[in-house]
């Protein structure tokens, strides 16, 4: 009787490998399975963080024309009030802001946007100018430095002489027609607030529907905004500002730390802003034709106006 022939390698000596082989067919599968989770997060995370679209007539190129109806004269305010201001708005331009951090707002954009039919992409651009999206330093406490402004948006919360309430108080209940978001990155315990930042967007978004503007980005959203400043000459450098910006993002990609380009500034100044800061600005005197006429000696100002800083809704 012939004894079975000999295995290459004793019985014990394949123990270790089928353990090696057991344990790296299950690291695979946990490769696999953790793989796939992460792409799939990466998939959830990533639309989570996409802003909503942008209605289909987003842009309309600025041409040369004027704001739509005449525009009221007001005075300029004072040198100091437009220093803070340009250094505020140039601040919030240039402001680095985390993707993250923004991405918590784009349920509220799409809300409003659905809500009061204003292009998200201008209610963004205001955002971003007034607090560089909810990260100026006193964006959810006090008051701005001109002691009348608050929140995200900065509504004016001290005007309304004559028994009208202030702008905030006009609209303030303007979210209450839309779907709140279950989080966003400010919300307060008490609604409506001026702090809280579904208040203070969909609030804006009605402001702006009120003042014109539309889906489009065009002569009547720079109206809008210039009303949401003021109508002086800092309101028509905030309004070339915040249309430039919102006509960019929507030519290109919406881009949150991009600063503003400067072509398109020059272009939505020439259409839009040109026209409103020429009636603002008085002709140049012009000198009498004749040499030896007496000059006008009478008291220069009586009827002027008075400098009063008109600030609707903004710093």
């Amino acid at each position: 009787m012939h004894e079975p022939p000999s295995l290459p390698h004793p019985p014990h000596e394949r123990w270790p490998l089928a353990v090696a082989l057991g344990a790296l067919l299950a690291g695979a599968v946990l490769l696999g399975v953790a793989l796939t989770g992460a792409f799939g997060t990466g998939t959830t995370r990533a639309s989570a963080q996409a802003p909503p679209a942008a209605p289909q007539v987003v842009v309309v190129t600025p041409g040369a024309q004027p704001a739509p109806a005449a525009v009221a004269r007001a005075p300029a305010p004072s040198g100091t009030e437009v220093a803070t201001d340009e250094q505020r708005f140039t601040a919030n331009d240039r402001a680095h802001v985390p993707a993250a951090w923004v991405a918590g707002f784009y349920d509220i954009y799409a809300e409003a946007q659905k809500a009061y039919g204003v292009n998200w992409l201008l209610i963004a651009s205001v955002h971003k100018q007034e607090t560089a999206f909810s990260t100026h330093p006193t964006t959810y406490h006090g008051l701005n430095f001109a002691r009348c402004c608050a929140g995200p948006m900065q509504f004016n919360v001290k005007n309304g002489a004559g028994g009208i309430g202030s702008t905030w108080v006009r609209y303030r209940d303007a979210g209450a027609v839309a779907q709140r978001p279950a989080s966003y990155p400010h919300m307060t315990v008490r609604h409506p607030s001026v702090y809280d930042d579904y208040d203070s967007i969909m609030a804006a978004a009605e402001l702006l529907r009120d003042s014109g503007a539309g889906a489009a980005l065009d002569a009547s959203a720079w109206r809008a905004a210039y009303d949401y400043y003021g109508h002086d000459l800092t309101g028509v450098s905030y309004a070339n500002e915040v249309l430039a910006r919102a006509i960019g993002w929507g030519q290109h990609s919406f881009c949150i730390n991009c600063g503003t380009d400067q072509g398109l500034l020059g272009a939505v100044d020439a259409a839009w802003g040109a026209p409103v800061r020429a009636e603002m600005t008085p002709a140049p005197a012009t000198k009498a034709k004749n040499k030896n006429k007496e000059p006008d000696t009478s008291k220069a100002g009586d009827d002027a106006p008075k400098k009063v800083f008109h600030h609707e809704n903004s710093v």
